[in-house]
């Protein structure tokens, strides 16, 4: 498979992946053109591996955590504004997940990045460890850190609602 072949068949699941691992749409794009531009130029090595996707995958994780680490891609958060749930409706879905993405987005980096890759990009703890670099032990470690947390921050978020609610 060519570059160019690969690129047009995949950007579009790099940039998903990529949103979900930022929670930014235009910082996902950034980050896929950075990760195929360092691609394009070791393709030829790339291509020769069992699983050229996995390696892009993890060029996109190991990218992600660097601009992390950088102090200039650092944004100053504001306090979330919450929305009032009233009458069941449509948008109670889209509320919903949009609670869950939030708190997704508040879990470590490296629980972060499993869970998007268990739950989002369905792969196997021995393909997350392999994208990671890490052993499936710390991969299920994360995992279920990650998830007790999500847990315990659900409870919190349902609790400070109801008692909200009830001040009303």
């Amino acid at each position: 498979m060519t570059f160019e072949e690969y690129a047009f068949a995949r950007t579009s699941a790099l940039v998903r992946l990529a949103r979900l691992l930022t929670g930014d749409e235009h910082r996902a794009e950034d980050l896929v053109q950075d990760v195929l531009a360092r691609a394009y130029a070791r393709w030829g090595r790339i291509s020769r591996t069992d699983r050229p996707d996995a390696y892009v995958r993890r060029m996109l994780v190991n990218t992600h955590n660097s601009w992390w680490r950088r102090l200039s891609s650092r944004e100053i958060s504001v306090a979330a504004v919450l929305d009032q749930a009233g009458e069941v409706d449509e948008a109670a879905g889209v509320a919903e997940r949009d609670a869950l993405w939030r708190l997704v987005c508040a879990l470590p980096a490296r629980q972060r990045t499993v869970i998007v890759l268990r739950y989002y990009e369905d792969l196997d703890d021995t393909s997350i460890a392999e994208i990671l670099a890490c052993s499936t032990g710390t991969v299920r470690t994360h995992a279920r850190r990650a998830l007790a947390a999500l847990r315990q921050r659900q409870v919190a978020a349902t609790h400070a609602w109801q008692e909200s609610s009830d001040v009303r």
